[in-house]
Order: C-alpha cells, then structure tokens, then sequence
C-alpha cells in the first residue's frame, strides 16, 4: 500500500497544478467508453498503444462481446485477431479474457473499485486502477504515464523515474481533490505542448513557471 509522507507541496508546485487543471479542465480518458467495463478493457488495450488505435478497435470488441460474460466467455484467438494492431495481442487477450471472467464470476459483472480488487486483475497494475478509479468513482490517485512522466519532471516535480515512486511521491504532497484532475491535465499538456521532442516551449501557457522552459 503506497502511504502520504511528510512532504509539504511548494506554492509555485501547486500554483502549476492549478493553472494546469484551468487549462486543460477536462478528465475524461480519450477514450471511447460507455460504462466502466468498457473503460476497464479499454485502458489494459492502451499499453503501449495510443489511444486513437484502440478506438478503432473496441467497437469492434464490444460489439462482437459487450459484457463481461461474453467477453470471460470468447475464442482466445477472435479476440486475438479484434485487438491486434494494439500491439502484445496475445498477452493482452489473455488478459481482457480472464479479467472479464473474473468480474463476471466474482463481481457479478460489476468492476471493483477497491485498489487490491482491481490490481488483482490479470493486466490491471496502477496506473489503470487509477484511471478508472478516478474517472468512475471519483477517488484520489496519482496516474504515471509517458506523458504524466515528462510533464512532471520538466516542472521540477519529482525527480524520480521509476512511476512507482514518482507515484509515491507526488501522493505525498498533492492534495487528494487535485490528485485526479491534475493526473488528466498533465496528460493533455504532454500531448498538446511539453512534447517528448521538440516541446512547444515558446507556447506553453506555463512556461514561466517552468524551471526546464
């Protein structure tokens, strides 16, 4: 279980935090969902793939499997053959397979939102139960990803790099009503200006918070 420590949050950390949230105000995943389950197999889809790609390929999914029944219930190799331009196919059908099964048998086709019930989940780490936690349910977490990474190092957030303990760290300091918000926001402002090359410095509506601008 990954606990709050001491740390206090700076004012120019949170005062980025909150311009951050202003400018990027929306939370929603880009990605096509309809009701949790979808968001669930949507986000063990995204590894490792954008997100335009697996929206080409969950209305596929869904419409061959739309519950967790008959997706826990599907051909190894048809699911294999929907989702294989999202890239590791193999490994994520199994996953998608035998998450929906569980959560039809165990859960009576409803996702768990406790963290210990969704990373138990075969595909399911972190950084996933925290989307949907976050996006279904309303709860705090902190969502390391490629774009959440760049974002928060290049303002001098963190200076970890493993997304465990930057995770860690900045659930140390981030108030948990920012927690969510400022996870979406960071994402959104990693694609649309602190890109991995070439950053939109010169754009950015942050940059003279930035020490890395």
């Amino acid at each position: 279980m990954i606990t709050n420590s001491d740390r206090q949050a700076s004012p120019l950390h949170l005062s980025l935090i909150e311009k951050l949230n202003r400018l990027h105000p929306d939370t929603t995943p880009m990605l096509s969902f309809r009701n949790p389950f979808e968001l669930l197999v949507a986000v063990i889809l995204s590894a490792q793939c954008t997100d335009a790609k697996v929206n080409e390929v969950t209305p596929v999914l869904f419409r061959a499997f739309p519950d967790p029944a008959s997706l826990g219930a599907a051909s190894l190799p048809v699911v294999e053959r929907i989702i294989y331009s999202t890239g590791f196919y193999h490994e994520k059908a199994l996953h998608i397979i035998a998450t929906a099964a569980l959560i039809h048998s165990t859960y009576a086709d409803e996702v768990p939102m406790g963290m210990e019930e969704l990373t138990a989940l075969p595909g399911v780490g972190r950084k996933t139960a925290n989307v949907v936690r976050g996006q279904v349910a309303g709860l705090p977490g902190i969502i390391v990803d490629t774009h959440f990474k760049r974002v928060t190092r290049r303002l001098g957030m963190t200076e970890e790099t493993e997304p465990l303990k930057i995770e860690r760290d900045l659930l140390s300091w981030v108030p948990e009503t920012l927690q969510y918000p400022f996870s979406m926001s960071a994402n959104r402002h990693g694609r649309a200006y602190c890109h991995a090359r070439n950053p939109r410095c010169g754009e950015c509506p942050v940059q003279k918070l930035c020490p890395s601008g």
